[in-house]
């Protein structure tokens, strides 16, 4: 791990690094992880863990089960329809704002990587899948200077991330065709409010295959 990176403090770096693990699907719902298990796979020390711990916990990414152990949260049929309400109730708020502030080359952006999404879901490559997903929706927001929101809506997608990494197991990436298509069409065209239908829609689609995951069972804890 490169603890230099835009001259960013390391606690702050170890927290985007186990943020990353999560929202990746690297760490499995219901896994545990240890304080001295990511010191050892970081590569620093145990004080920025600890700290990057904490947060992740306040966040509902991560919580204490029986035995001290450090758990990710379990999704439950009842947590999805809470996070889905939420998210529904936001992101498409923020692709609307986001949209009225949008220029060429942003949309340009997107679109690159939409196309590297699309490649991912081709290859069936489940991590590029939900590394450009994921950026995808984190870009279009940002633009939309609702700094609380978006707070909110990454704290979300923390809760969701590793689901979505067991509906790909489950059911392969060529299953979960998204909805960025069309939220492009309509931003090339100014239209804010298809772009926010576009987005809502996208987010029913994959919380109804989480859905559909959860009707299968949910993954068991990984010790």
């Amino acid at each position: 791990m490169n603890i230099s990176a835009n001259n960013l403090p390391t606690h702050e770096l170890v927290y985007r690094r186990i943020r990353e693990l999560i929202l990746s699907g690297e760490l499995a719902p219901g896994q545990s992880v240890t304080i001295h298990g990511l010191v050892s796979e970081l590569g620093v020390g145990v004080t920025p863990v600890r700290e990057a711990i904490r947060r992740l916990m306040a966040e509902g990414a991560l919580e204490f089960r029986g035995n001290r152990r450090i758990c990710l949260p379990i999704l439950s049929s009842d947590l999805l329809d809470e996070v889905s309400f939420a998210r529904k109730s936001i992101e498409p708020h923020l692709a609307y704002l986001a949209t009225k502030r949008l220029q060429n080359k942003d949309i340009d952006q997107l679109y690159q990587i939409d196309e590297a999404l699309n490649g991912a879901i081709a290859s069936g490559d489940v991590r590029g899948y939900l590394q450009h997903n994921g950026q995808f929706h984190e870009t279009l927001y940002a633009h939309s200077d609702a700094r609380i929101l978006m707070a909110i809506s990454k704290s979300l997608w923390l809760r969701v991330g590793p689901s979505l990494r067991v509906v790909c197991g489950r059911f392969g990436t060529a299953n979960l065709p998204d909805k960025h298509s069309e939220a492009l069409a309509a931003m090339r065209e100014g239209d804010a409010q298809g772009v926010a239908d576009s987005i809502e829609a996208d987010i029913e689609q994959g919380h109804e295959a989480i859905r559909r995951s959860l009707s299968i069972g949910n993954t068991r804890d990984v010790d």
